[in-house]
């Protein structure tokens, strides 16, 4: 599956026009023409950022049901994974939300992801992709 792995800054920034990095992530937005995935970890932190207004949640939700953001699976034979990136980058630390992305990123040979977070993304290693390609 190819596309572009979008993490939770972007999301929240796409919708919350007072977002110090709404016109960046939305003229970012503009260049990513193949699936935008995502997992629900980070799905759930946009939902919980935007928890002041309905109405910024119920655009994260038509988000998902126009099928402009689609949910990469994650099951159990993810975690042992998942774990061990947790525990590999603890001293940053990395959340889960990010250690998920990294996950579906091993799996889907994703190198292209957007994010806000240049720090984590920049020292994250995928097995097989090597470093992240990020945008914006």
């Amino acid at each position: 599956m190819a596309g572009v792995l979008v993490d939770t800054g972007p999301l929240v920034a796409l919708i919350d026009r007072r977002d110090r990095n709404h016109d960046r992530c939305r003229e970012a937005s503009r260049t990513i023409r193949v699936p935008a995935l995502t997992v629900w970890p980070v799905f759930t932190e946009a939902m919980y950022l935007l928890g002041s207004s309905w109405n910024a949640q119920d655009a994260l939700w038509e988000m998902l049901e126009s099928g402009a953001l689609v949910l990469a699976s994650l099951d159990r034979v993810d975690a042992p994974r998942i774990r061990e990136l947790m525990k590999k980058y603890r001293d940053l630390p990395m959340d889960f939300a990010d250690a998920a992305l990294v996950r579906v990123a091993e799996r889907e040979k994703i190198r292209r992801i957007f994010t806000l977070d240049r720090r984590g993304f920049t020292l994250y290693r995928a097995n097989r992709i090597g470093r992240f390609s990020i945008v914006p």
